[in-house]
């Protein structure tokens, strides 16, 4: 049956099957163990503060510290991939941030802690790219799209799973190690051990490709070289950082992403410390609850992408999901832990949402030449939420003892970036000019 399948296919659509069949589930498997190491130390708080008196600022601090290498060293590992090529750039990331992330266990006082988060974010920098930039060296354009949306579906799982794995993990004891040195040593040493698999199991070029019959190779190959000779014919668009930002519409798209980050990063380093608010709970039951509110948001986000693609109105999708997020995080200011956690899980169906809805209309506005460099930009400005969030919600936890103003700020900015979101355009590219201050520099 299966034979009869394949054989059905024309040679092209049946090399791009297998390419999904046998690149993908590794992908998945990597995004999920690259999100968890990057976002495991928000269940670690309160065992970091008793071992090693690592407050609340120090912590906030740390957390956010990861944005800033990963930042600074996004284009610098972007330009050596395209010297070594994906598979052994992807294969060096994997493992020097599976070193990184095992090197927590042993962090001894604030420095240190600082200082391997932002090795960390060195470490991971660039990866996103590298398998991006791997999909177009195996995949076709009009296949892309779907494998990198299965890619980033691994981000919703992981926030599902890091909870359980993460909180299962903090119980082992053992070598004089406590439950959070052991839990950075494993989950760390799984992305050592994927490195090995990605190295052994990822191809560099498709002639090298044991799965794909010879007739497949051909033509995919040539598929990829055509689309490849067509860009190059038609060139691109090299714009500097500041004359990208003289588009009003790119620097609001710039401040939404932000806007979004920002809450989404808040609720994923500290949302385990509120859960502990309500008293009695173990880490493995902390990290259940932890869950929830991720849970809810692939409902969520799934449901919102059904009606905006029906009831064709993004902008205002966008805003009434940044509103819900905002209605969440003012009530999670409540005295009650219970109602408080309860309000997030609210609040995780707009933030969630927001963020996918978010992505179709930059897309929609940008002319196709300057598309790839102002995504890249919107992404990077917006990952800073990254670093402000929590290291904002560590300074409020310090000195005063409650990060119920950082609650509060978050939903401002939903709210401002909801009334925002309604000056946006998203019109397709063919029909919008590129914008005045960008022409003349795309070429």
């Amino acid at each position: 049956m299966t034979s009869t399948l394949s054989a059905a296919l024309d040679p092209l659509e049946s090399a791009v099957a297998k390419v999904k069949r046998n690149v993908l589930p590794l992908f998945l498997i990597m995004f999920i163990a690259n999100y968890i190491d990057r976002v495991n130390i928000g269940f670690v708080n309160a065992h970091m503060k008793a071992d090693l008196g690592i407050g609340a600022a120090a912590y906030g601090l740390g957390s956010g510290l990861f944005f800033i290498g990963y930042a600074l060293f996004e284009v610098p590992s972007n330009v050596l991939m395209q010297k070594f090529g994906a598979r052994a750039w992807l294969t060096r990331i994997m493992g020097t941030w599976g070193l990184v992330a095992g090197a927590m266990a042993f962090v001894w006082n604030d420095t240190s802690f600082y200082v391997l988060r932002f090795l960390l974010g060195v470490a991971e920098a660039g990866f996103f790219p590298g398998v991006v930039f791997y999909f177009t060296q195996w995949l076709p354009q009009k296949e892309r799209g779907k494998a990198i949306a299965i890619f980033l579906s691994g981000s919703a799982l992981a926030s599902v799973l890091s909870g359980p794995i993460t909180g299962s993990l903090l119980s082992i004891r053992g070598f004089g190690l406590q439950g959070w040195q052991w839990m950075f040593l494993i989950e760390g040493g799984f992305s050592i051990v994927l490195c090995v698999v990605s190295w052994l199991l990822l191809k560099s070029h498709i002639r090298d490709a044991h799965w794909l019959s010879a007739d497949e190779k051909r033509v995919l190959a040539q598929s990829i070289a055509a689309e490849q000779s067509e860009r190059e014919a038609h060139g691109g668009a090299h714009l500097p950082t500041m004359k990208l930002l003289k588009d009003p519409q790119i620097v609001l798209f710039c401040f939404l992403y932000f806007a979004i980050q920002l809450t989404i990063y808040a609720a994923t380093f500290w949302l385990p410390t509120i859960i502990r608010k309500m008293g009695g709970l173990s880490d493995f039951e902390v990290g259940m609850f932890n869950a929830i509110p991720w849970l809810i948001s692939m409902v969520a986000m799934y449901g919102f992408a059904v009606v905006s693609a029906k009831w064709r109105f993004q902008q205002g999708w966008m805003a009434l999901a940044l509103v819900i997020a905002a209605v969440g995080l003012f009530a999670s200011t409540s005295g009650n832990p219970v109602f408080s956690f309860v309000a997030i899980c609210f609040s995780a169906i707009g933030f969630k949402a927001a963020s996918s809805l978010f992505w179709p209309i930059p897309q929609g506005y940008l002319d196709a030449r300057v598309a790839a460099g102002v995504l890249a930009l919107i992404n990077s400005i917006g990952n800073l939420g990254g670093f402000f969030a929590p290291a904002t919600f560590g300074y409020l936890q310090q000195h005063t003892g409650s990060i119920t103003g950082g609650l509060y700020g978050l939903g401002v900015a939903s709210l401002l970036a909801a009334a925002a979101g309604f000056l946006t355009r998203n019109k397709p590219a063919n029909r919008e000019p590129l914008p005045e201050s960008l022409r003349g520099n795309a070429h």
